[in-house]
């Protein structure tokens, strides 16, 4: 009896890797203004050529198998190469070294917009999408009403994609990149942009494609939706795989503090002046605002930054994210209490203390992520758990028996319990 031959990876990756060059901020659109400033400044132009020669390696020596069916989360920090790899899959850029074999059809959902014409309308691009994926007229319109009615753009459909919103886009692009049935899905965090009920809607589709053994390569920062979806898991760190296998023992691995490292309580962020309203600075503190990172469930954690306004704004907003596991324990405005959305801020480089409610969090491992926005403006600053801090029972009281880590619910809340007994014994 001849044995069946064993089928091949459907994504097959090796030694990739990816170089990038910085700081090129001196760029020419003709090879005349090239020419006139080599002559009009010499020194400037071989300044700005040795400026050029500057380069970071995103990937570096990546390895890796996905097999037919398979659903892999990629999780890591910012920076780690996450989209990186997911737009050299999907040939938006390409590897500066290794191979890539790609068996079968790529749908992705990587950045906003992306794959769209925008003078094109919803339903134009649909069939624009549709023919990039090899895809005839037919094929589409066996399709089509199940992308529209997904999607929830049905009263937009001839509308230019331009004008839609980032979650209409959104909605549309994945509603297309999944039921045009290309046999490898890759999704990026572009999904956080739109609503909850959406973000459901998209895992239970991912599932199903998975089911219909289709495979997808999910890259996300909310833990709980790669562990809900995902049976595998990578993780990246500055372009290196550090980890890849079942999701529970590599996301294990990449909350445990001791993969971020001691120098994750404070940073410094350089000035951009096109940013309107950026974070410079921060820290996590203590009571007596010192440099802190391990705290005990009853001690005073306080978050520190410094942020600066290059001009008169208004409704303009600073805010935080506090996650434990890469799930989203609360969400604070700088106007929640005070409703100063609307008024005016000032230009000037601005100094904030927030001291955190106590005693509130279980113990574990917290992450911090900042955020700047302003109405109406698409600049915007995200600073993705740029840092951190760890609570610990470090003080053993009976008292602190309730606040142990496998109490249900996302924080130990304590308030106040008037207890009388009215039976009269």
């Amino acid at each position: 009896m001849i044995a069946s031959k064993k089928e091949e990876p459907i994504i097959e990756v090796k030694h990739l890797s990816k170089q990038y060059s910085i700081g090129m901020d001196t760029t020419y659109k003709t090879l005349s203004e090239s020419l006139t400033s080599a002559v009009r400044h010499p020194l400037k132009t071989l300044k700005d050529c040795r400026r050029q020669n500057d380069t970071f390696w995103a990937l570096k020596d990546v390895n890796f198998k996905v097999e037919r069916g398979e659903v892999v989360g990629v999780i890591g920090r910012n920076g780690a190469g996450k989209s990186t790899l997911l737009k050299i899959l999907s040939r938006i850029t390409y590897p500066t070294e290794g191979e890539i074999t790609m068996r079968g059809r790529v749908g992705s959902l990587l950045e906003v917009g992306t794959g769209f014409h925008p003078e094109l309308t919803g339903r134009e691009n649909i069939y624009f999408n549709g023919s990039i994926l090899g895809m005839k007229k037919r094929e589409i319109d066996e399709k089509f009403d199940e992308i529209v009615k997904f999607s929830g753009v049905e009263k937009f459909l001839d509308t230019p994609v331009k004008r839609y919103s980032s979650g209409m886009q959104v909605r549309l692009a994945f509603s297309v990149a999944a039921h045009l049935e290309p046999e490898i899905l890759l999704v990026d965090e572009v999904l956080a942009v739109g609503d909850a009920a959406f973000q459901k809607k998209c895992l239970g589709k991912m599932g199903e494609v998975a089911k219909e053994g289709r495979t997808v390569l999910f890259v996300s920062h909310q833990i709980d939706m790669i562990k809900s979806l995902c049976r595998n898991c990578m993780l990246l760190s500055e372009g290196n795989i550090i980890s890849i296998g079942e999701v529970n023992e590599v996301v294990d691995q990449y909350m445990n503090p001791i993969f971020y490292g001691n120098d994750n309580v404070s940073f410094n962020v350089r000035e951009n002046k096109n940013i309107d309203l950026q974070i410079l600075e921060g820290r996590v503190i203590s009571k007596s605002e010192e440099i802190c990172g391990i705290f005990d469930v009853f001690d005073i954690v306080k978050l520190e930054i410094t942020y600066v306004v290059q001009k008169p704004l208004i409704g303009s907003v600073v805010n935080f994210e506090i996650r434990r596991n890469g799930s989203l324990v609360a969400l604070s405005f700088d106007t929640d209490l005070n409703n100063s959305i609307l008024e005016l801020r000032n230009p000037g480089i601005y100094h904030c203390i927030i001291t955190l409610p106590h005693p509130l969090f279980k113990p574990g491992h917290y992450t911090i992520t900042f955020n700047t926005g302003i109405i109406n403006s698409t600049t915007f600053q995200r600073l993705e758990e740029i840092i951190c801090f760890e609570i610990q029972l470090l003080s053993q009281p009976s008292s602190l028996l309730s606040y142990a880590d496998k109490r249900p619910g996302i924080i130990a809340l304590p308030v106040p319990w008037e207890v009388k007994n009215i039976s009269g014994v």
